[in-house]
C-alpha cells in the first residue's frame, strides 16, 4: 500500500520533500521576521480581546471588582506619603503628594507589565500546544491589558494633581507621548522577560527584588537631586535609567516645580525614544528567535 500511496510524482521522493511539495510545515516554526510581524499583525484583534479578557478576569473574584484599578495605587501612594512624606521629611519637594503619585503610577506601569510578562509564556502552555499562533501575541497582550489598567489610573493621577494645586497647563499635552514611547518600551521588556521566563521558572521570584532595586534607582520616593551627590559618572549613567526619564517626562507635563536630575527637555526625549526603539524592536526580535522553544516540555 506504501508504494501505491507514492506512485505518480510523489514517487521517490524523501519525506521532506513531500511535505514540501505539499505545502506543510514544521509545528510551531520560526518564520522569516517580516512574515512573522505580519501574522502578528494579523492577530491584533485576537491581542485586543485577550487583553481585555485577561482585564475582566482579573477583578472577577475581588468585591470591589475593577474599583481596585483606582484603590490599589490611592493605597500606595498613602503608604509612601506616610513613610518618606512624613517621617522622613520629604515635604521639601513642592506638591510632595503629586511628586510621589506621579512616580509611583508611572513606575507601577513597568512594573506589572514586566511581572505579567514573565508568566506570559509559562502561564499559557495550554493555550500554546493547544493552538497556532504568533506567540508574541501573548506578552503583546499583557502589556495591553496593564496599559488600559494605566488609563484608569491617570484619571486619578490627574485629580490628586489638580486636588493638591497644580494649574492645568499646556505642558500636560507632553504626557500621552510620553506614556506611548513608555509603553513600545514595556512591550520590548515584557518579551524579553516572557522569553526568559518560559525556560527559567524560577525568574517570577527573582523579579519582584529587581524591580525594588530599579525602584530605588528610578527617583520615584524621593528628590532625584540626591542623585548629584554621587560620583560623577554614577549620576550620568543614572540620568540614562530609562524609567527614571519617563518619571521625569511626566512629572515635568504634570507639574510646575518638580525637581528634574536633567534640565534638558530635548533630551529627556531623545533618550526616551532611543529606549523605546531599542527595547522595542530588540525585545521583539529576542522573542522571534526564540519562537520554536515556546509550549514545548
Amino acid at each position: 500500500m506504501a508504494d501505491t500511496a507514492l506512485a505518480g510524482p510523489d514517487a521517490g521522493l524523501t519525506q521532506a520533500q513531500l511535505a514540501a511539495r505539499h505545502g506543510l510545515r514544521i509545528a510551531g516554526e520560526r518564520r522569516p521576521l517580516l512574515e512573522y510581524s505580519r501574522g502578528l499583525w494579523a492577530y491584533r484583534h485576537f491581542i485586543a480581546a485577550y487583553a481585555n479578557a485577561k482585564l475582566l478576569a482579573s477583578y472577577s473574584s475581588a468585591r470591589l471588582g475593577q474599583i481596585w484599578q483606582v484603590l490599589t495605587p490611592l493605597t500606595n501612594v498613602a503608604v509612601y506619603y506616610l513613610i518618606f512624606g512624613v517621617v522622613l521629611r520629604q515635604n521639601e519637594i513642592p506638591n510632595f503628594i503629586a511628586y510621589l503619585a506621579t512616580g509611583l503610577f508611572i513606575f507601577n506601569f513597568t512594573q506589572t507589565s514586566v511581572m505579567a510578562g514573565t508568566q506570559s509564556i509559562s502561564g499559557n502552555l495550554g493555550l500554546i500546544r493547544a493552538l497556532h499562533f504568533p506567540r508574541a501575541s501573548l506578552p503583546l497582550a499583557a502589556t495591553l491589558t496593564q496599559f488600559q489598567q494605566l488609563m484608569a489610573s491617570m484619571i486619578v493621577l490627574m485629580a490628586i494633581v489638580l486636588v493638591t494645586g497644580e494649574p492645568l497647563t499646556v505642558e500636560w499635552l507632553l504626557l500621552p507621548p510620553a506614556l506611548l514611547l513608555q509603553a513600545v518600551f514595556n512591550a520590548g521588556v515584557v518579551m524579553t522577560v516572557a522569553r526568559m521566563g518560559a525556560k527559567a521558572s524560577d525568574l517570577k521570584q527573582v523579579m519582584p527584588f529587581v524591580l525594588r532595586t530599579w525602584m530605588y534607582g528610578s527617583g520615584v520616593l524621593y528628590n532625584v537631586e540626591l542623585f548629584e551627590r554621587l560620583p560623577g559618572w554614577v549620576t550620568a549613567l543614572v540620568q540614562y535609567n530609562p524609567l527614571l526619564v519617563y518619571i521625569e517626562l511626566a512629572r515635568y507635563a504634570l507639574l510646575e516645580q518638580a525637581p528634574l536630575l536633567n534640565d534638558s527637555l530635548l533630551q529627556l526625549w531623545l533618550v526616551a525614544a532611543g529606549w523605546a526603539v531599542v527595547a522595542g524592536i530588540g525585545g521583539f526580535i529576542y522573542f522571534w528567535r526564540g519562537e520554536q522553544e515556546y509550549g514545548r516540555g
